[in-house]
């Protein structure tokens, strides 16, 4: 990926559990099309993934920049 702007970065794991997704799908409704955030996680961020899957069909983007073992990144665009 080319050098990325983030309008919002999100390390995951300082989320309590039960907000942790409904805050990140609320960061990226938030995005303009075109626009990018930056999740960082301490484990594969799969289950999310197929939220998005489900729930954003067609309207996102999903790149792994980092891929463990201790820590993950993904960029998620928004189309």
């Amino acid at each position: 990926m080319m050098e990325t702007k983030y309008k919002a970065t999100i390390n995951a794991p300082e989320i309590e559990s039960k907000y942790r997704h409904p805050f990140i799908l609320e960061t990226f409704d938030s995005l303009a099309s075109g626009e990018f955030l930056q999740l960082k996680n301490d484990h594969d961020p799969r289950p999310l993934h197929y939220q998005f899957m489900q729930e954003r069909t067609d309207l996102f983007t999903w790149e792994y920049l980092e891929e463990g073992p201790a820590i993950w990144r993904v960029a998620i665009g928004k189309r």
